[in-house]
């Protein structure tokens, strides 16, 4: 399976971070994570809530319980070990070395930031990659754009919990204009279009029966 690391800008927006993690809980590809990604993903998910409205206590205790949340259904995808190799790659900005360092350890075929610019190519080690979320998002709902349409449905079904409920459109849409992600979104419109396509159609009731309510009662 393919490993990527994603990077605290492409898991900072609620939404990409779902939809993103909503594929890798559908076995499309595995992600990975340093403590750093973490510690600075909590700092800023503080920072957005409180500038939302939150009291910093309520602020600070949601934005633990999201890195908890994360730590727990991804239990495997905190990269260990890669201290050793920080600063060992040059890299315009020192501090991203733990991105370079982490994805090595894990394995992984890239790291998905929206920072590619400090981390040119000739730095990174051989067959490492640097992606954008909308190049990745592409490239994964590419290998099964129906198995992506069951991620976004885990996240409707899931919405309204915290904010207003949301269908898999009004996702879908959400992830085109606000993220950019067109070609992935526009796979799955496809993949969607085809199985409603390929549906058989449903028998029609005939006039001469009392159609049914959903408590099985004949209707008047």
């Amino acid at each position: 399976m393919f490993t990527a690391l994603l990077d605290t800008c492409v898991l900072w927006p609620d939404l990409q971070r779902d939809f993103l993690l909503s594929l890798a809980i559908e076995g499309m590809y595995r992600p990975v994570w340093s403590s750093v990604v973490l510690e600075e993903l909590e700092y800023e998910q503080r920072t957005k809530l409180i500038e939302r409205g939150d009291e910093p206590d309520e602020a600070t205790k949601r934005a633990r319980h999201l890195i908890e949340q994360v730590r727990q259904h991804f239990d495997d995808a905190e990269v260990s070990g890669w201290e050793g190799l920080e600063g060992t790659y040059g890299l315009p900005d020192p501090d991203d070395e733990h991105l370079v360092a982490a994805a090595v350890v894990a394995n992984a075929g890239a790291i998905i930031t929206l920072n590619v610019r400090d981390l040119p190519p000739d730095k990174l080690p051989h067959g490492l990659q640097v992606l954008s979320p909308t190049e990745f998002a592409a490239n994964t709902v590419s290998l099964d754009p129906v198995r992506a349409c069951i991620a976004v449905a885990a996240i409707a079904k899931r919405s309204g919990r915290m904010g207003r409920i949301q269908t898999e459109e009004d996702i879908l849409e959400i992830l085109n204009r606000r993220y950019g992600m067109t070609s992935a979104v526009g796979m799955m419109r496809q993949a969607v279009a085809e199985t409603l396509h390929l549906r058989p159609p449903q028998p029609r009731v005939s006039e001469s029966e009392p159609q049914s309510n959903v408590q099985g009662l004949p209707t008047e």
